[in-house]
């Protein structure tokens, strides 16, 4: 009897574990890191992303997590010291490190995209630019992550990518639904367009009507599920930085003395430039300054009118001829479409405005012809936390920014309450470095869920307290 009840006990063992139903278990997604260092004209930044790696559609749901403001200027002013391009990386390298956890280091990629300052300086002198790079990587191999390489990227793509960024903070692609408790394509999707202006390059981009691809500045992105076709284009020395050398330099040409007037800088205020500065870059470099290297003395005279007539002419808008379709200098664009958010410089000029959004053009411009006729002493005592070196050239940066607009990018009355002055969409910058981030995570394959096999908890207690009673009366068996 005690070898039957063993028997019996065992079996019903068997068939209990048999009968308990198994069921697939997902673990959390692991959480994934990259950064992006945006090394522009004028400065360098690192932002820190992260996402689940389950993602969305072939598209990562990327947030940011940090941002770092390089010291010094940007890394194509170290064409004649290269190895402090590296350098000037480390601070902002160590603050990253700090928020990524250390088991995580070596999987994070990082990459390093050079803009327009670095496309001018391969432009000038492209062995200089590899050296630059070259020490760029060469510092960020040695810290503990999986580093992808430093590049120049194309105009195209640094807008094409500024316009990725603005329609995932907006939720343009992708909208979180709470009842469905899944990531939702919305309804009638609100594209915006990306306007953005550098230092030394400015970028349109947008998704006209029909078909683009039959055009050279067509690019095409598949997220979330979706493709998208958009028109994009960059104008070289079109930046702010450039086009100030290109207006001092069109007016020291046009009136060659000692002592020029500038339309645009304000009253009072004097600014002495070596000509030799402008043969440091290619925008400005020509051989129509019969000055040499002396110095010349640019004299401000706060005058909204002339400022505007003399930025007019760095435009070549004959070049477009009748054609309703063309910017300047002969570059194809079709009708603008939709709302834009206009990032960058045009923000930061605009905010010192202190303009509110949904204002008027007549507004706007009167607010631009206000500030270019104010003195610099009333200026400077006006404001005296603002950075004397910037403070003078509001003036200038407003009325360029109303003639790329209005007379190149052919916004008007109407479709000026188009625009939106923003550099921040929640707790994310807006520019280009979010959207490259996104577009590399559509490059990796999703990493699956890991499985376990696994039971429901009532069907393991009632299971377990089953055997126990069994082996119980097993051994009682046994026992009589």
């Amino acid at each position: 009897s005690a070898v039957v009840g063993a028997l019996v006990a065992l079996s019903t063992v068997v068939l209990v574990l048999s009968l308990v139903r198994v069921e697939d278990v997902t673990l959390p997604p692991t959480v994934k890191y990259g950064m992006v260092f945006d090394a522009g004209s004028s400065h360098t930044s690192l932002f820190v992303y992260e996402w689940d790696s389950d993602k969305e559609n072939d598209t990562g749901v990327v947030s940011q997590t940090l941002s770092c403001e390089v010291q010094g200027q940007g890394i194509s002013s170290y064409a004649n010291n290269p190895l402090e391009a590296g350098n000037s990386l480390r601070v902002c390298l160590d603050k990253a490190l700090q928020v990524v956890p250390a088991e995580k280091q070596r999987d994070v990629p990082v990459y390093l995209g050079a803009t327009a300052g670095m496309r001018l300086l391969r432009e000038q002198n492209s062995s200089a630019a590899e050296q630059v790079l070259a020490e760029v990587a060469r510092t960020m191999q040695e810290y503990p992550v999986a580093f992808k390489g430093a590049r120049i990227l194309t105009g195209e793509e640094e807008g094409a990518y500024g316009w990725i960024t603005i329609n995932y903070l907006l939720e343009s692609f992708t909208k979180y639904s709470p009842k469905a408790h899944t990531w939702l394509r919305p309804e009638a999707a609100n594209i915006f367009g990306a306007l953005d202006l550098g230092g030394a390059s400015t970028q349109i981009t947008f998704m006209p009507e029909g078909s683009m691809m039959t055009q050279n500045e067509a690019s095409e992105f598949t997220l979330y599920g979706y493709s998208y076709n958009i028109y994009t284009h960059s104008y070289l020395c079109y930046g702010q930085n450039e086009m100030l050398k290109r207006l001092a330099k069109e007016l020291i040409v046009s009136f060659p003395s000692a002592r020029v007037h500038h339309p645009c800088y304000p009253k009072g205020y004097n600014e002495t430039v070596s000509l030799s500065s402008f043969r440091a870059s290619p925008c400005t470099d020509g051989g129509d300054l019969s000055l040499g290297d002396s110095n010349v003395t640019l004299e401000g005279r706060g005058s909204a009118s002339g400022c505007l007539a003399a930025l007019r002419k760095l435009f070549n808008f004959s070049a477009c001829g009748q054609s309703q379709d063309c910017t300047f200098d002969g570059v194809y664009q079709p009708p603008l479409r939709g709302q834009f958010i206009a990032f960058s410089a045009f923000y930061y000029n605009f905010k010192f405005l202190n303009l509110t959004e949904g204002q008027s053009l007549a507004v706007v411009r009167e607010a631009i012809e206000g500030l270019c006729t104010r003195s610099w002493e009333d200026l400077s005592s006006s404001y005296p936390k603002e950075n004397p070196k910037r403070l003078p050239k509001y003036c200038a940066n407003a009325n360029y920014i109303l003639t790329l607009l209005l007379d190149a990018y052919k916004f008007n009355e109407t479709s000026w309450n188009n625009i939106f002055f923003q550099m921040k969409a929640g707790s994310a910058d807006v520019g280009w470095t979010l959207g490259y981030m996104l577009n590399l995570t559509n490059m990796v394959p999703a990493e699956a869920p890991a499985r376990v096999k696994g039971h429901r908890p009532s069907l393991w207690a009632a299971a377990i307290i089953f055997i126990l009673l069994i082996l119980v009366l097993g051994l009682a068996a046994l026992l009589l």
